[in-house]
């Protein structure tokens, strides 16, 4: 579609020659000698960028370029002067707009200056609705967050967010540590500025240093070229760093010392460059496992883990599993164009006796399989395929005549006991553990005749 434009002149001749030179650059042009008609065309139907005289016996430029505004706020306005001064330079910028022209103009100068106006404005509207759909796809608010749990991990996300503290994420692959980094970023106030993400898995210690920190010239064979290092590229942003767990020794004592300091030197430099980066560290592993083992240092950890988030297992919080099942249900029916609709009894116990040790993810992938393979508009148990050997407690037997409600309630008690042991009997531990509240504990702990010791 061509951009449309208005010019407008109370020189007839003057509109037509600047007309015609914009309309041999492929651009749609219409013509005004009247400032007031000029403006009432403007709110009948939208333009891409308005030309303008200063000078007019009606309403001068600036007075056009206030009204022209009001009806169309975004609309990139460019004055056409023969006379250019500074106040009246500070004037138009004052009022909005974009640049001004000097007549006599060289046409070179005036189509070059139409296209960066038009460039910068579709470029501007692009970044804000890349910038919503980035928001909108991150929202805590769009989630689906029915257990208590995974409440409060968000609750906490909002909290952290507003920052500058580095954040751990925690928690099993699958469980959504990505999408609860990114959120913090997304919302603070550094969402206008970079986002960088590195998997630490993806590089080989040696090569990572140089992406993390960037690398000089000569600092190495093959380094042809000065290259700017992931941190540099975030300054003002947010640095995602997922699979923390996996750096070396080395790596770890060079990362501690740039988080302390919040200066970075490349690879084969001396100069020290100040950076101003939020970090977020994701991991799968316990990293206090790792310290305790040796393989992660204490010194690192601390710092990483000023705001620690974990993300409890799909298992943990059950209560989430059938709103996320009909979450993706609907959302893959209609990017698949399937008309599957509901499923059976027996898909809805399978969901919720499952152990999903492959969280999140399995779950959606188990729900995509059966949209593709479903044979009418409602699922079957067949239709999902999950694995029985990963069923776990799905898999299970269940004694003869114990019903779904006797075996979910069998599997609690067991998850109970085990968190209990796990925490030493620390109530208020295992009940933030299990994603519930101490009287909700101490109500199935009852129900279930579990002991304070598990």
């Amino acid at each position: 579609m061509k951009p449309r434009l208005a010019v407008l002149d109370d020189e007839q001749r003057m509109a037509d020659i600047i007309s015609m030179v914009l309309r041999r650059e492929g651009y749609s042009v219409d013509t005004f000698t009247d400032p007031l008609a000029a403006l009432a065309e403007l709110e009948k139907q939208p333009f891409d960028l308005l030309l303008t005289d200063l000078r007019m016996p009606e309403l001068d430029g600036v007075e056009v370029l206030r009204r022209a505004r009001e009806i169309l706020p975004e609309l990139p306005i460019i004055l056409i002067t023969a006379h250019a001064t500074v106040p009246t330079a500070i004037e138009a910028m004052r009022a909005g707009a974009f640049d001004y022209v000097e007549k006599p103009f060289d046409n070179t100068e005036l189509k070059t200056l139409v296209k960066r106006a038009l460039d910068v404005t579709r470029l501007s509207r692009e970044n804000r609705y890349l910038r919503s759909e980035l928001a909108s796809r991150y929202s805590l608010d769009a989630v689906v967050a029915e257990s208590a749990a995974l409440r409060e991990v968000f609750d906490r996300v909002r909290r952290a967010a507003r920052s500058p503290s580095t954040v751990l994420v925690t928690g099993e692959s699958g469980t959504g540590k990505e999408l609860v980094a990114r959120a913090v970023h997304y919302h603070s106030d550094r969402v206008g500025s970079p986002l960088v993400a590195a998997n630490c898995k993806a590089f080989a210690e040696s090569v990572f240093e140089s992406e993390l920190f960037g690398h000089e010239k000569g600092a190495f064979t093959g380094a042809d070229r000065t290259r700017i290092g992931l941190f540099e590229r975030a300054h003002g942003g947010t640095l995602l760093l997922d699979e923390i767990a996996e750096i070396g020794p080395d790596l770890q004592a060079k990362l501690l010392r740039v988080l302390q300091e919040r200066r970075v030197t490349r690879v084969g430099g001396s100069e020290e460059r100040e950076i101003d980066v939020r970090v977020v560290a994701a991991t799968n592993r316990d990293l206090r496992a790792e310290v305790a083992a040796g393989r992660f240092r204490e010194d690192l950890y601390f710092r990483l883990a000023v705001i620690p988030i974990h993300i409890p297992p799909l298992r943990e919080r059950r209560d989430d599993i059938l709103p996320l099942a009909r979450h993706f249900l609907q959302r893959l029916t209609e990017a698949l164009e399937r008309g599957v609709h509901y499923w059976s009894d027996e898909v809805e116990s399978a969901l919720l006796t499952h152990t999903w040790p492959g969280n999140v993810r399995e779950l959606e992938n188990a729900i995509e399989r059966g949209v593709v393979l479903a044979r009418g508009d409602r699922l079957e148990l067949d239709d999902l395929l999950i694995e029985p050997d990963a069923l776990e407690a799905g898999a299970r037997v269940a004694p003869d005549g114990e019903g779904l409600q006797d075996f979910l309630d069998r599997e609690a008690a067991e998850r109970i006991r085990a968190v209990l042991r796990e925490t030493d009997g620390v109530r208020v531990d295992a009940a933030r553990r299990l994603g519930i509240d101490r009287t909700t504990l101490y109500r199935l702990m009852r129900k279930f005749q579990i002991d304070g010791a598990g």
